[in-house]
């Protein structure tokens, strides 16, 4: 019963930490929940972390069309802020639609290319 516990709080830390996935692959998001499962839970608990895990880094992922699809080059913004994923991007910089994919924003700051979602304009993913 004990174990069920666990196996449910991993599961559920794992959805709930989708930023901490943002930047990576499925690969690595199976990588690292079975890693997160397997200290909490053993061995079931890694079983069940890993496929969590896959399944947050996948739903997580930008397609490759949605990437190609935004400007090598473009006005840069610089801002003192850190850019990392996960964090928002502060409300001076102006989000630009991405070509064909209406569902993401994109903006060029200190000349780092980042995926934004519109309403939270937290960064999903650092291009460059």
């Amino acid at each position: 019963m004990n174990k069920r516990i666990a196996v449910s709080l991993i599961a559920a830390s794992l959805l709930t930490s989708g930023a901490a996935f943002a930047q990576s692959t499925t690969v690595q998001g199976a990588h690292d929940g079975a890693r997160a499962g397997g200290a909490v839970a053993g061995p079931i608990g890694e079983a069940v972390g890993g496929t969590v895990g896959a399944a947050v880094g996948l739903g997580l992922e930008i397609p490759n069309a949605v990437i190609t699809s935004i400007p090598e080059r473009g006005p840069s913004v610089t801002v003192r802020e850190r850019i990392v994923v996960g964090e928002p991007l502060p409300p001076t910089v102006e989000l630009r639609t991405v070509p064909s994919h209406t569902e993401y924003r994109y903006a060029v700051v200190n000349d780092r290319r980042v995926i934004v979602e519109p309403r939270t304009r937290k960064i999903i993913k650092i291009i460059d």
